[in-house]
């Protein structure tokens, strides 16, 4: 039977990606943030597909460890994340996913095996959109790590030659992959500095780049477990601002409120100025400062 209801952010579960070049942190960087979203290392499990790389943190505590190994195929995947829900895991870090799209017994090698021609996709897409539907349907929290190459391009130039085009770094993995996620975490350099490339949560989107601590697997949490702030309620708080600096925290923190609501924010911007500076506003209450 059909149900409308009420749309709710509690009890959904987070789907985090963390994306980088070899030894730029995504393990340490993954574990770091499960620890701030449970608090407890024993509710945190590691498939790990990386020569059991997830072992060498094992000094951070004492989190769970599943050694996979080759044939990577979507199923053994799917198998891995069943075992780690029956043992109750709160927060399940794929470590990386990279495996199942190009390691050995993988997407491209099965596609490979079958003949390599356009018409095999259509049995091995099936099993890869199996995995994903796991990952999106599982009763944990889920960080998936995956690495990342220099994507090139042959181009010719004005001059008619040929030459090679960078054009920065690609996920080693199926092309819209982090278009599933909840925040996509890209790591930059080796200094473990992220940035997010994708954030339905609206707290890292634009930001300066950071390292991922356990205090930004806490922020998650917060927001996961948070209920949405309707539009009059924020209005109500845009109002209720007492001072320039409590406003602009409140347009820097709630980044889905800043189109929609610019008009609002503005207004009470210039309220505040007047009361504070009076003699740089018009007698009409024009700003002078905003004046062209």
């Amino acid at each position: 039977m059909m149900e409308l209801k009420q749309s709710k952010r509690k009890n959904v579960k987070l789907r985090l990606g963390i994306s980088g070049a070899s030894g730029f942190g995504k393990t340490h960087s993954a574990l770091l943030l499960a620890y701030g979203m449970t608090g407890n290392w024993k509710k945190i499990a590691v498939i790990d597909t990386e020569n059991s790389s997830a072992s060498l943190y094992s000094d951070l505590g004492e989190f769970n460890v599943l050694d996979l190994s080759a044939p990577y195929s979507p199923e053994r995947y799917i198998e891995a994340i069943e075992v780690c829900e029956k043992a109750n895991i709160e927060v399940i870090i794929i470590d990386s996913v990279t495996h199942e799209w190009n390691g050995t017994g993988g997407c491209l090698d099965i596609h490979s095996k079958l003949g390599g021609r356009f018409q095999d996709w259509a049995r091995v897409t099936p099993m890869h959109q199996g995995f994903i539907d796991k990952i999106l349907q599982s009763t944990c929290h889920i960080i998936t790590t995956t690495r990342r190459k220099v994507d090139y391009s042959l181009d010719v130039g004005s001059n008619g030659r040929t030459q090679v085009i960078k054009h920065g770094t690609k996920e080693i993995t199926r092309e819209g992959f982090e278009y599933e996620l909840t925040v996509n975490f890209e790591l930059v350099n080796d200094n473990h500095l992220a940035k997010a490339s994708k954030d339905r949560t609206g707290l890292f989107m634009n930001r300066p780049e950071f390292i991922i601590t356990s205090k930004t697997g806490e922020r998650l949490l917060k927001w996961c477990n948070s209920e949405p702030m309707t539009v009059k309620e924020m209005v109500g708080r845009i109002n209720n601002s007492l001072s320039v600096s409590e406003l602009t925290k409140l347009y820097n923190e709630n980044p889905f409120f800043q189109q929609s609501l610019e008009p609002q924010f503005r207004s009470k911007k210039e309220q505040l100025e007047k009361l504070i500076n009076p003699q740089n506003f018009s007698q009409n209450g024009t700003s002078i400062n905003n004046r062209n």
